[in-house]
């Protein structure tokens, strides 16, 4: 990498850390806040979805804003609305404050992956390696933010821990505004085949338009290769600490020690399913930065076809896994490995996908693909666990990545 490239990729890690960090945050707050507010699940479940949905809603009009203004200063000011968004939070006497402050919390956040991921795409000649560490970076953020929010709240309370988790990203995206690149530097390159961009939207009209540019048949496919990735994604993580939490309990002692474990500590504070959870999305770390790398020599398409192929195969085979030990910490792995491991690859195809000049634009309609559509599955499992064995559920699942497959292969052979 050369020293723009560097910087670039350097300054989306960070953003887009901070916005997992943030994202993953919430749930463990939600344990806390059933209890602070007396609440039912279904009342506060609908809260958080507000704050959930705009991230994936406000992804299309960010791609918008990308396109005109540019990455830079979206970033700074997604890190810095996240971060005041928090603070916002610890002021909140009860559930509509909470409304009001994850909502804005969901409209900071939802600029960060058409800023970020355009700001890549336009700028990095080494576009591969830079999404590898850019995918890690998130895997990072998606990890640390349960456990450093579980690790806060033994020693403060939620409100103070919402002040501390505040600061870093508004510090962050001060800092970011310091940071020197040329956000276009790739654009001319004989991968694009394109020029810097100067369309800019500036009405309805102009809007169709540019949407009318972005829609070819290759991008639709991707469209819904990313909406079943987005679907499974959301369903398996939304209910996998609690589902392993059901998996691991045949093998834990009376005494609420795991019999293959030492036990310290740290065991008597944390669930072993979160311990096993966060593992897993740590394992994810090392997904993003191999399949990252394959990038530069693999079709993307092709490295996403095999990835979602593997989906669905966990997804048929994790419940029969999960009757040892062993077999449920590998497929855990695994999943955790492959779930975080095609991302690279699915940034990449959307960036083959789309022209250069509407980046923006192309990842607004993806993350809303990914993150809007994408979290109706936290419903549809939901329902499935209410009504049917887990079985039934991770079949489900199966059958996103099938979809999704199904749609990759499509895309293959249009391309051959």
């Amino acid at each position: 990498m050369n020293a723009n490239d560097r910087a670039i990729t350097g300054y989306a890690m960070l953003g887009h850390g901070m916005v997992h960090t943030y994202e993953l945050a919430v749930p463990i707050l939600v344990t806390v806040w059933l209890v602070e507010f007396t609440v039912t699940p279904a009342i506060l479940g609908l809260a958080v979805a507000v704050g959930y949905g705009l991230f994936g809603v406000g992804a299309l009009p960010g791609g918008v804003l990308v396109d005109r203004f540019g990455s830079r200063e979206l970033i700074a000011a997604c890190l810095v609305g996240m971060g005041l968004s928090f603070g916002l939070l610890a002021l909140a006497p009860g559930v509509l404050g909470i409304v009001l402050a994850l909502a804005t919390w969901g409209v900071a956040a939802s600029v960060y992956h058409p800023a970020g991921l355009s700001l890549i795409s336009n700028g990095v000649q080494r576009r591969g390696l830079a999404f590898a560490y850019h995918g890690m970076a998130g895997n990072a953020g998606i990890a640390a933010g349960p456990f450093l929010t579980a690790l806060l709240l033994v020693v403060v309370d939620w409100r103070t821990a919402v002040v501390v988790l505040a600061l870093p990203g508004v510090l962050a995206g001060l800092v970011g505004l310091r940071v020197d690149f040329d956000e276009h530097a790739a654009v001319d390159t004989a991968t694009d085949g394109g020029e810097v961009p100067t369309t800019e939207i500036d009405s309805i009209g102009e809007f169709v338009a540019a949407s009318r540019g972005v829609f070819t048949l290759g991008f639709v496919v991707v469209l819904g290769i990313v909406m079943f990735n987005g679907l499974y994604y959301r369903g398996v993580l939304t209910f996998l600490p609690e589902l392993l939490s059901e998996f691991l309990a045949p093998f834990v002692a009376s005494d609420g020690e795991f019999p293959l474990l030492s036990a310290g500590p740290a065991t008597r504070e944390f669930e072993l399913s979160r311990y096993l959870f966060t593992g897993l999305l740590t394992v994810g770390v090392v997904g993003q930065y191999l399949a990252g790398r394959l990038t530069d020599v693999v079709q993307p398409e092709r490295g996403l076809a095999v990835g979602v192929a593997a989906l669905s195969i966990i997804g048929v085979v994790f419940v029969p896994a999960s009757g040892n030990v062993w077999t449920l910490l590998a497929v855990s792995a695994t999943l955790g490995f492959v779930l975080f491991g095609i991302q690279p690859f699915t940034q990449a195809t959307i960036a083959k996908y789309s022209p250069p000049d509407r980046r923006g634009l192309s990842f607004g309609y993806t993350y809303l693909a990914i993150f809007g559509v994408g979290a109706f599955g936290a419903s549809i499992i939901g329902t499935v666990l209410t009504h049917w064995p887990t079985e039934i559920a991770f079949l489900v699942l199966a059958g996103f990545a099938v979809g999704a497959l199904a749609l990759a292969l499509v895309l293959i052979g249009s391309d051959s």
